[in-house]
């Protein structure tokens, strides 16, 4: 296993389980790197959509995050996360074999980035394309508790 200090996703559980490696997360972009297996496939014998949209997922948001790092430089900044808060996938061609992930920002304000990305299977072919909305937010211990605040009125309020 490969230190969390050099690849990001090693710190993350489920893109560990899932075999997802990274291998660029900088100023430039991010690529991201799944070999397909049995346990990554849909009844068609064809990458699950939710495979695929976790390879997005991952690279779009390492595009996010390191958008300041300087190329090449791998250590992760653990002072800050993104999480996401829009992504729209379209799908184009069954993903079979390996496959890659692409993903860049678009713009970045304070507390957001905008994302692009895409997978692409071993010959090149283009299996899906992505754009994404981040929002940056100081790491949060681990273990603690995020409460979500209540913002909408239940409907048997509204109807009185």
């Amino acid at each position: 296993m490969e230190s969390d200090a050099i690849h990001p996703d090693a710190a993350n559980p489920f893109l560990r389980e899932l075999g997802v490696r990274t291998v660029r997360a900088d100023a430039s972009g991010s690529e991201v790197v799944l070999a397909l297996s049995g346990r990554h496939m849909n009844r068609w014998a064809i990458a699950h959509g939710g495979v695929t949209m976790t390879l997005l997922d991952a690279a779009l948001g390492h595009a996010a995050r390191e958008v300041e790092r300087p190329p090449g430089d791998m250590a992760v900044d653990r002072s800050r996360g993104v999480v996401t808060v829009d992504m729209s996938v379209t799908f184009i061609q069954p993903g079979q074999g390996i496959l890659t992930a692409y993903g860049r920002v678009l713009h970045r304000s304070t507390t957001m980035a905008f994302c692009e990305g895409e997978v692409r299977d071993a010959d090149g072919g283009l299996v899906a394309k992505a754009l994404g909305t981040f929002k940056y937010l100081r790491k949060l211990p681990l273990g603690r508790k995020v409460r979500a605040e209540v913002t909408h009125v239940p409907p048997s309020a509204a109807d009185s």
